[in-house]
């Protein structure tokens, strides 16, 4: 299996921390968004979309979108649930995560970490900071009476949002009011196999 990323994207992120929570063997290679390599004829002949991260199965298929490739790995292991409930239960924050989470605090994170903050943008950050604030405030509310988000132990949902929940602080968010939230970081990072995303700044 190959999967093309980079590590310090919080969608390629949670490929690796889930192959490392579940030992699954693969080759990293690593894609590089900054210098444009996502828009070279040999990256787009995969993705057209040109975007990261890819899964190249063991039989050469091809495989776009961070939460299905989580799906793909998961299926049969501890984190996607046997039943159809906690599965649904499981879908419905992957698609927050893509739709209200990750569109505000990871762009967020881009603008201040990647861009430096200029000018022009700072109004769409502190409206990306605004929303941002939203989808934890219900993030905190649902993991004060929750140890994960979905059952009592780690899925695929929590690796979802645990990808760029817990380098929020990086792109301006505070996370000091948020103890639930912090707890939950805690534990994730306590798993077996849990693997650090390097910090933006050493990039």
């Amino acid at each position: 299996m190959k999967i093309y990323g980079d590590l310090y994207s919080g969608n390629c992120f949670k490929l690796k921390l889930a192959c490392s929570l579940l030992d699954i063997e693969h080759e990293w290679i690593p894609v590089d968004i900054m210098r444009g390599e996502t828009r070279e004829d040999h990256f787009l002949a995969l993705n057209p979309v040109g975007q990261i991260p890819i899964c190249v199965t063991d039989d050469g298929q091809t495989l776009t979108e961070s939460n299905a490739i989580l799906y793909y790995l998961a299926q049969g292991s501890e984190l996607w649930p046997a039943e159809r409930l906690p599965q649904t239960r499981v879908l419905e924050w992957q698609f927050f995560e893509q739709y209200s989470h990750e569109p505000t605090i990871a762009v967020a994170r881009f603008i201040k970490v990647y861009l430096g903050l200029p000018d022009d943008r700072q109004r769409e950050y502190e409206a990306k900071l605004k929303g941002g604030y939203r989808a934890l405030d219900l993030m905190e509310r649902h993991l004060q009476d929750h140890s994960f988000l979905v059952g009592q132990s780690c899925t695929i949902a929590d690796i979802s949002l645990f990808a760029y929940t817990h380098v929020a602080e990086e792109g301006g968010f505070d996370l000091s009011a948020y103890s639930a939230i912090r707890s939950w970081i805690a534990s994730i990072q306590q798993l077996p196999g849990y693997v650090a995303m390097p910090p933006a700044s050493s990039r």
